[in-house]
């Protein structure tokens, strides 16, 4: 048996990706879980499988020889291969395991969402999830290339500009509904109340980046006549309203966003006049139907939100009769 059949593992593979993603031995075993020498251990024995070093040493700091260059591109072509077929075998096996990946919008306020997950994974431990986020272009492009199994975004979206394609190719559902409120300085408005956006055309704005969600809402509402004044963009935002609040300058954010930290803002709601509607959906690939752990979770997720609602709405019923 060659030397390179028990040592080319997929453990051993992962351990060097990792050590590369930190050219770092102890943080790279300490996100691992094992000791530092046992890391070594793996490394050189794949430095000796291989006749080459995998990586060099210039000072204090690592860096890739061109063998350690070659052996990465293998090792992310063999692990993906490997996770692969697994993945594969699973989807077509049982709905109480293998592994689901979630891309959440980076402005997104999904509490309800991690609340399931939450939930979920108590029910169904042996299902396991990773969950990141993304700005609306590559959401679209790890969906388009399978990627990620399913995305939390807003529709309607002009990102994706063939909405043939999201008719055809995806399935969509609305998790709930949300709006634009502007946060104020102005002590002419009230709390709550809809103005039309002529009251604002002299503010100046703290604002997201233009290839945020909001940003592009905001300038359809001041028209092709006027172009908002933003001397700011900040892509965070909770640093986004702080800023705005250190500063004379309006911003806007959605409604799920203020409902969710109301409490910490020192600003007036207010919402604008002809509102453009928009949804938080989830979105995945028709054919993600298909694979039993898909089509659990969304069955759990339609269960949980009926239950959630039914929750809100009582909650909503105790307190009015209370006052």
């Amino acid at each position: 048996m060659p030397k390179t059949d028990t040592i080319l593992s997929a453990k051993s593979l992962r351990y060097f990706l990792q050590l590369i993603d930190t050219m770092n031995y102890t943080q790279a075993a300490q996100i691992l879980g094992i000791t530092q020498p046992a890391l070594t251990q793996q490394v050189k024995k794949l430095e000796h499988a291989i006749g080459a070093p995998l990586f060099g040493q210039m000072g204090k700091k690592l860096y890739l020889t061109e063998a350690g260059k070659e052996m990465e591109s293998a090792a992310v072509e063999l692990l993906n291969t490997i996770n692969g077929v697994v993945s594969d075998i699973q989807e077509y096996t049982q709905a109480d395991k293998g592994h689901i990946s979630i891309g959440i919008l980076n402005t997104l306020q999904v509490d309800i969402f991690y609340r399931f997950l939450r939930y979920f994974n108590q029910k169904y431990p042996d299902v396991t999830f990773t969950v990141d986020c993304y700005d609306r272009k590559e959401l679209w492009r790890r969906l388009d290339t399978n990627m990620i199994d399913m995305a939390l975004m807003y529709l309607p979206d002009n990102t994706k500009k063939e909405e043939t394609n999201l008719r055809h190719q995806y399935n969509h559902q609305t998790i709930y509904d949300d709006r634009l409120v502007v946060l104020t300085h102005k002590t002419t408005v009230e709390a709550g109340k809809s103005y039309p956006v002529s009251r604002f055309l002299n503010r100046k704005w703290v604002s997201y980046p233009d290839d945020f969600y909001l940003t592009p809402l905001m300038y359809e509402y001041f028209g092709k006549k006027h172009k908002p004044n933003i001397p700011i963009k900040i892509a965070s935002t909770e640093e986004l309203i702080k800023m705005s609040e250190e500063t004379d300058y309006d911003t806007f954010v959605t409604e799920s966003y203020y409902d969710a930290h109301h409490n910490a803002i020192d600003l007036t709601p207010v919402y604008l006049d002809e509102e453009h509607e928009f949804h938080i959906s989830y979105v995945y690939r028709k054919g993600k139907l298909e694979i039993p752990r898909m089509q659990n979770l969304l069955k759990e997720w339609e269960k949980f939100l009926d239950k959630y609602v039914n929750s809100s709405r009582l909650l909503e019923e105790v307190k009015q009769k209370e006052n």
